[in-house]
């Protein structure tokens, strides 16, 4: 089987690509399954409940977040009512919503999936995060009493913390991918336990950007320190993720193919 897994969906550019490109990407790759970080897809920060029922009109399974989740609480209602995730790893337990689900795919296949928050540079006003490290293999051994693959999409900075945890669940999840840095990294391999791994599966959204902030008020923002203005690009709309084949009956990962469609400029 192959599932597809897409990284952050960013503002009303990154909801058009995936609406105008999911379609084909499921059609060409044969796609089972699918899995898009869905944590920046209001304006570029959170997401609203009119953006996640926007989001499911696609042909998508679950959606995964990172530390931006909380920015709009009228999402809170829709942990319990919608296959969308926060992280599992949060210091506070009295949070809304879940870290980990199972759901099928359209070949009857039990598939769990595991959202992580880091910590390294992960110091934002939302809720903090524990090491995920120290918590994941009492959530591994629940979700494999129901699943039959494991996909954890682990929401950091630092390539070093999720090859980390790469190597750590290596063997025992089926793939382990990256969010949060919106650059799609080219290190996708399968490790040596037959897990699939990608440090960041980049950005689905306004390329002609900086990481989807608009240029110019990306460079206020350096040269003057004033985090005020805020405005999403719209120049470069793509969809980025990677393919992963897997063996369900051993849940091993069989391959792990970067993917990149282009669309153009998003007319507001």
């Amino acid at each position: 089987m192959n599932i597809l897994c897409i990284g952050d969906i960013f503002g009303k550019p990154g909801r058009w690509a995936l609406k105008e490109i999911l379609p084909k990407a499921v059609e060409e790759h044969k796609i089972d399954f699918v899995i898009v970080n869905g944590e920046n897809a209001a304006g570029g920060k959170g997401i609203t409940d009119k953006v996640a029922e926007e989001l499911f009109k696609n042909k998508i399974d679950v959606v995964t977040a990172g530390n931006h989740i909380w920015e709009h609480k009228t999402i809170y209602p829709y942990f319990s009512t919608h296959p969308i995730l926060r992280p599992f790893n949060l210091k506070d337990k009295s949070l809304p919503g879940r870290g980990w689900i199972v759901a099928k795919s359209s070949n009857g296949v039990r598939v769990g999936v595991i959202c992580a928050q880091g910590l390294i540079f992960m110091d934002d006003k939302g809720p903090k995060a524990v090491n995920p490290l120290h918590l994941i293999d009492e959530v591994l051994a629940s979700v494999k009493e129901l699943a039959d693959i494991i996909i954890m999409d682990i929401h950091a900075e630092a390539t070093s913390e999720k090859r980390v945890m790469g190597w750590y669940l290596n063997g025992r999840v089926t793939a382990l991918v990256g969010t949060h840095t919106h650059v799609q990294t080219s290190d996708e391999e399968i490790l040596s336990g037959g897990t699939a791994y990608i440090t960041d599966l980049g950005m689905t959204g306004p390329h002609d950007s900086v990481i989807g902030l608009d240029k110019d008020v990306a460079m206020k923002r350096f040269m003057t320190g004033d985090k005020r203005d805020y405005k999403v690009a719209s120049g470069g709309a793509r969809l980025e993720g990677v393919v992963i084949g897997v063996d369900e009956l051993t849940g091993k990962a069989t391959s792990i193919q970067r993917v990149r469609y282009y669309l153009g400029t998003f007319l507001r």
